[in-house]
């Protein structure tokens, strides 16, 4: 490197970062841009929806379990 590089701030060596404060999420995209993706939170009504379908789902197991099945001989 020569001297005025290292010495001169608009030199191509050393670019000037600039850092957004609010910078909108980061997308991800999927084919060809069709789908897109970002981070992002999981809503509480998904949430209680998914503890109510388990629950709901290790009764059910729990109170029809057993048995060939009707109409079966066993």
């Amino acid at each position: 490197m020569t001297d005025l590089q290292q010495s001169d701030p608009e030199s191509p060596t050393h670019p000037k970062l600039e850092v957004r404060e609010s910078s909108p999420p980061e997308l991800e995209e999927y084919a060809g841009g069709t789908i897109q993706a970002r981070v992002g939170y999981i809503p509480v009504w998904l949430l209680v929806t998914y503890a109510v379908l388990f629950a709901w789902g290790l009764y059910y197991m729990y109170a029809y379990w057993g048995g060939v099945g009707p109409g079966r001989p066993g």
